[in-house]
């Protein structure tokens, strides 16, 4: 359903192909077996004339530390990584994927609009509009810390809403979330899986993405594209999402199909995002096109794709300004969500904010950080053999597991859900009156003392 089904040799995106075959399309200027090691495939997206080797050499390695980190990652070539693989903090960034699943909240305006919209259509263009947002966030290319099983993260003061994310799950890692205000509530249950494949690696969005708009009730159901990250090694790191973004409105049957475009030569086509929203007879009412990395734009079309005479393309959202020359490439709301000023009072001890690695590499203390990763790592490993040896099992504290077991495109998904004991929470926090002022930096970061603990 990538582009209309009548006259498909016509009409406004005649040259999408809903087709695409994933990652295969990355038509860059490519070396392989470079510098004698074998299998290592460079590509630059700006298909530069550069010296192979000189594009292999630029990047954040140093050349000492590209050789070593080759050899002890190249037995995991065609591997899932997500866990399995003690990385060096140098890859990472000060944040958690418990934090980068609260960046899709920067423009949550828009799933505000799509609350108050009247017409059905305009609706999913907002609703779509969103969910391509956070991808200009996405193009970083620094991996965030993976969570300690039971560590949480929590925002408020952004949009009238509140988010709670939780780490539910260790092995395989997973990761629910819940946001709310006054028009929508969001749902996640996300379980990331990867297949490294030597200077590159491709990521699966194995999860189940829901938003309810309270006004009518209505529920959209997000499926988004794979994400490649290329040049992990050797090169300039870059990320591309070659593919197709699905929004559902699961209540009426009206759908979003969007294709991100993948980059082709010389960086053409890089970013490019075209589609269309249908009725649930599977007719095109609505284009939209952009740059996942700029902005989004739509106008109403007719029965082929054609824009509508009279009509015109009307832009629906533009990336914020952003910090210049910033050390992560981070947004302001980025740093907003690193910052305590999000943070509620009485944080939990348990969040992300917390962490002393990731609060070392903040402050750019990369030797503090690897230390303080390592000695987490080694916590939560004893502290599992404790568990187990006690014939305990780790319950998540604001989520519970649900007996639905959803299909994804890359594999099957257990459901968690929120089970709103955080917003009991939060009431009574709110409810009993003034609280001491405190240094929440200075709290102890300690997920194990929150969860729940039920015999096998």
């Amino acid at each position: 359903m990538g582009s209309p089904k009548k006259n498909q040799n016509t009409g406004f995106f005649a040259a999408m192909s809903s087709g695409l075959s994933l990652f295969s399309n990355a038509m860059h200027r490519s070396v392989n077996g470079m510098l004698g090691h074998e299998g290592v495939e460079v590509i630059n997206p700006e298909g530069g004339q550069e010296d192979a080797v000189e594009e292999a050499q630029r990047g954040r390695w140093r050349q000492e530390d590209r050789d070593s980190y080759w050899k002890m990652m190249q037995k995991y070539i065609g591997s899932d990584i997500t866990s399995m693989v003690t990385l060096p903090v140098i890859i990472f960034e000060p944040m958690t994927m418990l934090q980068k699943m609260a960046e899709l909240m920067e423009y949550c305006d828009l799933l505000d609009k799509a609350d108050e919209c009247e017409d059905p259509y305009l609706r999913m263009v907002y609703a779509t509009s969103w969910a391509i947002s956070v991808y200009y966030a996405y193009q970083r290319t620094w991996k965030p810390f993976n969570p300690i099983l039971g560590e949480t993260y929590e925002m408020v003061n952004h949009g009238g809403i509140t988010f709670i994310s939780e780490q539910v799950s260790h092995h395989p890692p997973m990761s629910a979330g819940h946001a709310e205000n006054e028009h929508f509530t969001y749902d996640v249950t996300s379980k990331l899986k990867t297949k490294f494949l030597g200077n590159s690696v491709d990521v699966y969005p194995v999860g189940r993405t829901r938003v309810t708009l309270k006004r009518d009730g209505v529920v959209l159901d997000l499926v988004p594209p794979p994400t490649k990250v290329n040049n992990l090694i050797f090169g300039r790191t870059w990320v591309d999402s070659p593919g197709e973004m699905i929004l559902t409105n699961l209540t009426t049957g009206d759908k979003v199909v969007l294709l991100f475009q993948a980059c082709g030569w010389f960086g053409a086509n890089r970013y490019e995002v075209d589609g269309y929203v249908y009725n649930a007879a599977e007719e095109p009412k609505i284009l939209m096109t952009g740059k996942w990395n700029e902005s989004m734009s739509y106008q109403p079309c007719d029965i082929d794709g054609e824009p509508l005479p009279g009509s015109e393309l009307k832009e629906v959202w533009h990336v914020a300004d952003v910090p210049e020359n910033d050390v992560h490439q981070y947004t302001y709301f980025a740093h907003k969500i690193n910052s305590f000023d999000t943070a509620p009072k009485k944080l939990l001890a348990s969040d992300s904010r917390l962490r002393p690695d990731r609060f070392a590499l903040e402050k750019g203390d990369m030797s503090r950080a690897g230390t303080e990763k390592t000695s987490l790592e080694e916590r939560q490993r004893a502290e599992k053999k404790t568990r187990e040896a006690k014939g305990h099992q780790f319950m998540p504290r604001w989520f519970d597991i649900t007996d639905e077991v959803s299909s994804t495109p890359w594999g099957e998904l257990e459901i968690y859900q929120y089970n709103n004991k955080y917003a009991e929470h939060r009431a009574a926090v709110e409810s009993s009156g003034s609280v001491d002022e405190v240094d929440v930096q200075s709290i102890e970061f300690s997920p194990w003392q929150y969860g729940n603990l039920s015999a096998e």
